[in-house]
C-alpha cells in the first residue's frame, strides 16, 4: 500500500512538476523576447544574490520539518509533528526578517561593488521583502511533503506561479522595452507577489489540516534540541555553498570578458546558457526532482522502523529507472537540440548549447535521486559538504578555464563538476545502504565501516 502511494505522489508531483516547468518556460521565452538576452542575464545575476538571502532565511528550516514530521509520524505521534511545525514556523519567521535586514542594507554595496552592476540594486532592495514569506512557505512545503499531501503542494505552488506570471506580465507593460533595470525589477515583483500569494494559500490548508493530528499522540519534549542539532549545521552549509554559487555567478561573464567577449556579449552569453538552453536541458529532470522530494519521508520512515530491505529496495529501483530514463531523454535531446532552440527562442545558438548539454542531464538526475536518498537517510550534511566541494571546485576551475577557453571551458567545467559531485555522492550511498559490499570505484584496500 505504501509503494502505491508512494508512486501516485510521485507521478501527481511530477505532472505539476512538468505543467510548471512548461508554464515557466513559455514564460521565460516571452521573458527573453521582452528584456533580452542581456536583461534575461541581469536578472540571474540579481536572482543568485536572492538564492543566496533565500537561503539565510530558511536556515534548513524546509528539510527540518519534513525530517521531524517524518520521525514523528513514523512513530505514530501527530502531536509531536504539529510540535516540530510550530517551531520550525518561529525558527523560519526569524531568520526570514533577518535575511531582509540584511539583504535591504546592504543592497547598494553588493550590486555595486559584488556584482559589479548597480542596475541590480533596486531588484536586490525589492527581493528582501520577499524573505519571511519565502522562510515561513518553505516550513509549509516541507510539511506537506512528510505527510505526502501532494495536492495541497501542487495547489499552493500553481497559485504561486499564475500570481507571478500575471503580476509580472501586467508590470511589464509600463516598462519600457530595453530597460534592462526596470525589467528585472518587474519580474522581482511578481516573484513576491506569488511567493505571498503561495504562502497565504499553504497557511489556509495547514490549519484545515492541523485538527487530525491533534487526535493522536503526546507532545514530546526536547523538540527545540532536536530542530537545533538538524537545523544550524546544514544552514551553514547552506550558507557556504549558495554563498560560492552566487560568487561563481558573478565570476561566469568576467571569465567570459577575460576571454575577449565583450560586456554585453559575455552577459548575453550567460544568459543563453543559464536562462534558455539549461532550463531546456534539464526539462525531463523534473520526474527525479519530485522522486527525490518524496524520497526523505519514505525514506525516514523506514529508517525509523528498522526496515533495511525496504531502502534496499527502493534504492537499486530508483537508480536503475533514472539511468534508464535519463539516458533516453539525452539522446532526444541531442536529436531535437536544433528544432527545441528555434521552436522557443528562434536563435540557432540555443540549438548548440541544448547539444552540448544534452548529456549533463543523465548525471544530475542521478545526483538528485541520490541525494534526496542520503536526506532521507540523515545524510544531510555529507550531501552538502560534497557539494560545498562541488562550489569550491567550480570557483577555481573558472578561474583557469574561462580566461583562456571562453564558453567551452564552462561547458566543460559543467560536466567535470557534476560527475565529481554524484561519484561521492553515490560512494556514500552505497556505503550506507551496502555496508557489507564493495563497489567498483573503492579500492581493494580501504575498509568500509
Amino acid at each position: 500500500m505504501r509503494g502505491r502511494r508512494f508512486i501516485r505522489n510521485t507521478l501527481v508531483l511530477t505532472g505539476v512538476s512538468t505543467a510548471m516547468r512548461l508554464t515557466g518556460l513559455a514564460f521565460q521565452v516571452w521573458l527573453t523576447e521582452r528584456a533580452g538576452a542581456s536583461g534575461v542575464g541581469l536578472f540571474l545575476l540579481a536572482a543568485s544574490v536572492g538564492a543566496f538571502a533565500a537561503t539565510f532565511a530558511i536556515s534548513g528550516s524546509r528539510f527540518t520539518v519534513t525530517r521531524l514530521v517524518s520521525e514523528e509520524l513514523g512513530r505514530e505521534n501527530g502531536r509531536g509533528a504539529l510540535a516540530a511545525v510550530g517551531q520550525c514556523l518561529l525558527y523560519a519567521a526569524v531568520f526570514g526578517l533577518m535575511a531582509t535586514a540584511l539583504l535591504f542594507s546592504g543592497a547598494g554595496f553588493i550590486g555595486e561593488r559584488l556584482i559589479g552592476d548597480g542596475r541590480t540594486v533596486l531588484s536586490l532592495r525589492l527581493l528582501s521583502l520577499d524573505m519571511p514569506f519565502l522562510a515561513m512557505g518553505a516550513v509549509f512545503y516541507g510539511y506537506f511533503t512528510a505527510r505526502g499531501q501532494v495536492f495541497r503542494m501542487a495547489a499552493a505552488q500553481g497559485v504561486e506561479q499564475g500570481v507571478k506570471i500575471a503580476v509580472t506580465a501586467l508590470l511589464l507593460r509600463a516598462v519600457p522595452l530595453g530597460d534592462a533595470e526596470q525589467t528585472c525589477a518587474a519580474v522581482v515583483c511578481g516573484s513576491i507577489s506569488g511567493e505571498t500569494a503561495g504562502f497565504l494559500l499553504s497557511l489556509v490548508l495547514f490549519l484545515r489540516d492541523r485538527s487530525y493530528l491533534r487526535g493522536f499522540g503526546g507532545r514530546p519534549r526536547g523538540m527545540l534540541g532536536r530542530i537545533l542539532a538538524i537545523a544550524p549545521p546544514l544552514a551553514v552549509s547552506a550558507y557556504v555553498r549558495t554563498a560560492l554559487t552566487a560568487v561563481c555567478s558573478m565570476l561566469v561573464p568576467r571569465g567570459l570578458r577575460a576571454y575577449g567577449a565583450a560586456p554585453e556579449a559575455a552577459l548575453a552569453d550567460y544568459g543563453v546558457i543559464h536562462g534558455m538552453a539549461l532550463p531546456i536541458a534539464a526539462f525531463p529532470a523534473a520526474l527525479f526532482v519530485a522522486m527525490a522530494e518524496m524520497l526523505v519521508p519514505e525514506l525516514t520512515r523506514a529508517q525509523v522502523r528498522g526496515d533495511a530491505d525496504r531502502i534496499r529496495r527502493i534504492v537499486a529501483r530508483l537508480l536503475s529507472a533514472c539511468l534508464v530514463f535519463s539516458s533516453a531523454a539525452a539522446l532526444l535531446l541531442v536529436l531535437l537540440a536544433d528544432k527545441l532552440g528555434e521552436t522557443f527562442y528562434a536563435a540557432p545558438d540555443v540549438g548548440r548549447y541544448i547539444r552540448a548539454l544534452a548529456f549533463l542531464m543523465p548525471v544530475t538526475c542521478l545526483d538528485t535521486v541520490t541525494d534526496g536518498m542520503l536526506r532521507g537517510l540523515g545524510e544531510q550534511l555529507y550531501a552538502m559538504r560534497v557539494n560545498i566541494a562541488d562550489s569550491v571546485l567550480s570557483l577555481a576551475l573558472i578561474t583557469l578555464l574561462l580566461p583562456r577557453f571562453g564558453v567551452r571551458g564552462y561547458v566543460f567545467l559543467l560536466y567535470f563538476t557534476s560527475a565529481f559531485n554524484f561519484a561521492l555522492s553515490l560512494r556514500r550511498l552505497w556505503r550506507r545502504v551496502y555496508p557489507d559490499k564493495r563497489p567498483l570505484f573503492l579500492r581493494k584496500s580501504e575498509k568500509i565501516h
